[in-house]
């Protein structure tokens, strides 16, 4: 991971999440990076519904980047990572590893970059400026 601080977040493997042999669907690995970016952000305190309501920005992936290493499985513990790797004007790329337990075996790694929207338009719109000061501390 990258040298800013990065944020976990817990996460357990329901059956919902596993194929038909109690093994994570690659998907779903996705779904976890997105949890972790979404608390994440909570963290900060900045709402993600406030943004959309209020301000008419969303976030969304436009690129994403997966390396699985090895299966998680039915019952497991997981940890999320998610570390700002860089910014500029309208997106974040961030650093995100899922392990088995913190400090556990890593099971995926992946790089996602998250592009800031207008909720009406669907076109780039500048980062925040509450996030772009949150960044600045890391």
């Amino acid at each position: 991971m990258a040298a800013r601080r990065s944020f976990h977040l817990p996460v357990r493997v329901y059956w919902e999440d596993t194929d038909g042999g109690g093994v994570v669907y690659y998907a779903n690995y996705l779904k976890f990076m997105e949890r972790a970016r979404s608390e994440w952000l909570r963290s900060l305190g900045i709402d993600q519904a406030g943004l959309a309501r209020d301000e008419r920005i969303q976030f969304a992936v436009v690129e994403a980047n997966v390396r699985y290493r090895q299966p998680a499985k039915y019952d497991d513990l997981l940890d999320v990572s998610a570390a700002v790797e860089s910014w500029r004007g309208a997106s974040v790329t961030f650093l995100q590893e899922i392990r088995r337990g913190a400090g556990g075996a890593l099971l995926a790694a992946g790089t996602i970059r998250a592009a800031c929207l207008d909720a009406d338009s669907l076109r780039p719109r500048p980062l925040p400026p509450q996030l772009l000061e949150e960044l600045a501390r890391e």
